[in-house]
């Protein structure tokens, strides 16, 4: 109830993502539902199991859309007080699930109704031609077998939110974060290897408390806001009094997925090149190889997106560039991953045109919703991850404007690294697409 009432009481772009959900949730539902009538009107088990298996794509990315709207909720993000009145984060992740979980009962609600109304169930009126292939108009409808295949979205949905939103304890081990202590008890934020009789020399515990305690004052905490706020010197003047902007800085080490990509992505094509060479083309070698060489391209956004914020800074940079660059490298995670998501289904789009039934009609339009099901979806959710980022710069960019940065500079920035990501993932897709399709189509 309390999921339902702040589902209602919600903003309207809160609302309009939420039904951008229950929209996809309704698409897929009735593409699984189309693979049950496929199966009801034709005895090959080996077609209806790849019609079935065409469906994975639209329901992974309705999830991956229904996540992303789900971490950008305002009405269940931890705020100070709610723990109070019995809202704690285990309590706003249920609530998170829930919400997501009803979004996507919709859809699939009016899924079922859609079909049903085109089989005729509702009218007594059921389409004819090719549509009566996929929708068994005339034959009775199995209701557990429906409702099995409509409840996949919500369950899933609501599974990948309570996993991804779950509370998560401090981590332990060598990499962790927490304070430490280190010999005779003494009080350490990082443990630090000391040299034997270093406790000997008089002053020097005191003088690294001192450097820890101005650095903590001094420099900014890595959670707040998911950004880095400027330092004291981020503004200069010119020579003629105009300010310029020098970004605050951000960390240098670049997300560690690029290598594994790289891999996965060579691996993926060389797999298709092989199935071309067997003459296995439409096989389950050729999706094998095309579910990796997309899985790559997933993999490798987050380290090209970083690799775009270092070459925006190189060779004698400006403002302009600094600023462009060290934001796209701190946002590198969040944007790029989204972004290798768009670019991995554009290819596997591209790729796929040449292996789907040409001579079945009815496949036409199914492959068709399909096809916009996923590109809405993944293109949806990389909006929703730019204006999340936005959001979470929202301090750095008052704290610039209060520092003279006029609000040009700022959009010339966001222009600059929209361009600089175009530049290196457009000819990067076209490329895998290509090499993607041309082992496929033979």
């Amino acid at each position: 109830m309390l999921a339902l009432r702040l589902s209602l009481g919600a903003q309207p772009a809160v609302q309009v993502r939420r039904l951008l959900v229950a929209g996809a949730s309704a698409g897929t539902g009735f593409l699984l539902l189309s693979a049950l009538g496929h199966a009801l009107s034709h005895p090959d088990p080996a077609a209806s199991a790849l019609r079935l298996a065409w469906c994975a794509g639209p329901l992974a990315s309705t999830v991956y859309l229904a996540l992303a709207v789900a971490r950008t909720d305002p009405a269940t993000r931890p705020r100070p007080g709610l723990s109070a009145v019995g809202l704690g984060p285990v309590k706003l992740m249920a609530i998170s699930a829930a919400t997501t979980a009803a979004a996507c009962l919709l859809g699939s609600v009016l899924a079922l109704l859609v079909f049903l109304q085109l089989r005729g169930d509702l009218t007594g009126m059921p389409l004819d031609g090719g549509a009566r292939e996929f929708l068994a108009a005339g034959r009775p409808l199995p209701l557990p077998a429906a409702l099995t295949l409509l409840a996949l979205v919500p369950l899933s949905a609501s599974a990948a939110v309570a996993m991804t939103l779950r509370p998560r304890d401090p981590v332990t081990g060598a990499g962790r974060t927490a304070p430490a202590y280190g010999r005779f008890g003494a009080y350490r934020r990082t443990p630090v290897r000391e040299s034997f009789g270093a406790y000997g020399r008089f002053g020097r515990q005191f003088g690294a408390a001192a450097r820890e305690r101005r650095t903590a004052t001094e420099l900014p905490a890595p959670e707040q806001a998911g950004a880095e706020a400027p330092s004291a010197d981020a503004a200069e003047e010119t020579a003629d009094g105009s300010p310029t902007v020098v970004p605050p800085p951000v960390p240098t080490a670049a997300p560690s997925g690029l290598p594994w990509g790289i891999a996965v992505l060579a691996v993926g094509l060389a797999v298709e090149a092989l199935t071309s060479r067997t003459g296995s083309e439409g096989g389950p070698a050729a999706f094998l190889g095309l579910a990796l060489t997309s899985l790559g391209l997933a993999l490798v956004g987050p380290g090209l997106a970083h690799l775009c914020g270092r070459l925006l800074q190189a060779v004698r940079p400006g403002a302009l560039r600094l600023l462009a660059g060290r934001v796209l490298m701190t946002e590198a995670t969040r944007i790029g991953r989204p972004l290798g998501v768009v670019c991995a289904v554009v290819s596997a789009a591209y790729a796929m045109a040449s292996l789907h039934d040409r001579d079945d009609p009815s496949a036409g339009p199914l492959v068709v919703l399909g096809v916009l099901l996923v590109v809405g979806c993944t293109v949806a959710t990389l909006l929703t991850a730019a204006v999340e980022a936005k959001q979470a710069h929202a301090d750095t960019t008052a704290s610039l404007r209060r520092l003279g940065a006029p609000a040009g500079t700022l959009r010339r920035a966001a222009v600059l690294r929209a361009a600089a990501l175009l530049a290196l993932f457009g000819p990067l897709t076209v490329a895998v697409a290509e090499l993607s399709a041309w082992p496929l189509g033979g």
